[in-house]
């Protein structure tokens, strides 16, 4: 039950409100990927095709955005398309820009941080995204490190991605869930995915091999009052994976623009994810709608077998 001082901050769609009170399943699904994930109009086609393929799987998609000073969960057609338009002309909103946004009745695309909080006062367990952020390459010095970690280790919520971010220090991202007692799964697998690959050489902490092992992990996890949320890692299709090498080549060579241009902060990864799309001649964005879109398809089954319980 939403309380009267939250109402004014929190819109959650009737069909969304409805399947929450039905206890059917529901995926919340993030807003960024629209506005700083690719450009229009691929954007509003994959944010549509995502929630297509969360309905085919059984489950209620809900896209979380802030739209005029509300978390919106469960945007409409018409506000996916008036993110994907306004694409970077749209604040990336983190927890820190939460607050603010509200209370100046603005608009922002929420990052896993942002969706993961709307979701959980939604009261919706599953969000599927593409990949999470993580400890940056070089963060000894720059202490660079996403909000994402943190959130993970205090907000329950399941989070489905391919891994973390390959531009990122994944040894280090593994390190810091670890200490936050974050469980990073492994969805039919031993290794942690690296977002455009299936290998990094880094192994999860568990591999999972059915729905129902998922849920019962975090149903027992619930259970017995442990903070936090899951991480589970579902590997790129194979035939959509990218080299490893030849993605790390690439990567390199984007973060020593990066670095020559003095981007810092949350413009760093729009731009490397942007400049590495342009080296690649766009198979990395080829590559990053086929993982969302499968870690959708897994999300509905996950959030299905949470509901099943």
């Amino acid at each position: 039950m939403q309380s009267e001082a939250l109402k004014q901050y929190l819109s959650i769609a009737p069909e969304v409100q409805e399947a929450l009170d039905a206890g059917r399943p529901v995926v919340a699904l993030e807003s960024t990927i629209i506005s700083h994930g690719m450009p229009y109009p691929k954007n509003v086609e994959t944010a549509l095709n995502v929630e297509r393929i969360i309905r085919e799987g059984g489950a209620v998609p809900a896209t979380i955005a802030i739209i005029g000073g509300k978390m919106t969960v469960g945007c409409t057609r018409e506000q996916i398309e008036y993110l994907g338009k306004r694409g970077l002309d749209v604040p990336k909103a983190s927890r820190r820009d939460l607050p603010v946004l509200l209370a100046r009745g603005e608009d922002g695309a929420t990052t896993v941080t942002t969706t993961m909080i709307a979701a959980a006062l939604a009261g919706i367990r599953v969000f599927a995204t593409g990949g999470i952020g993580g400890v940056h390459r070089g963060a000894e010095v720059t202490m660079d490190i996403s909000a994402d970690l943190e959130e993970l280790a205090q907000t329950p919520v399941l989070v489905i991605c391919a891994g973390c971010k390959s531009i990122l220090d994944i040894g280090l991202t593994l390190e810091y869930l670890e200490t936050k007692g974050v469980p990073v799964l492994g969805w039919q697998t031993e290794e942690m995915p690296a977002f455009y690959t299936t290998h990094s050489g880094f192994r999860v902490d568990y591999r999972m091999e059915t729905v129902e092992e998922v849920a019962a992990a975090f149903r027992a996890k619930t259970a017995c009052g442990l903070n936090g949320g899951m991480l589970l890692t579902n590997p790129i299709p194979a035939q959509y994976a990218m080299d490893l090498d030849y993605i790390n080549e690439n990567i390199e060579a984007a973060l020593r623009e990066c670095s020559e241009k003095g981007i810092h902060g949350k413009q760093i990864t729009p731009f490397l994810l942007d400049k590495i799309q342009k080296l690649t001649g766009g198979a990395s964005l080829e590559a990053n709608i086929q993982l969302v879109y499968n870690n959708a398809a897994l999300g509905a089954k996950v959030a299905r077998a949470m509901c099943e319980a």
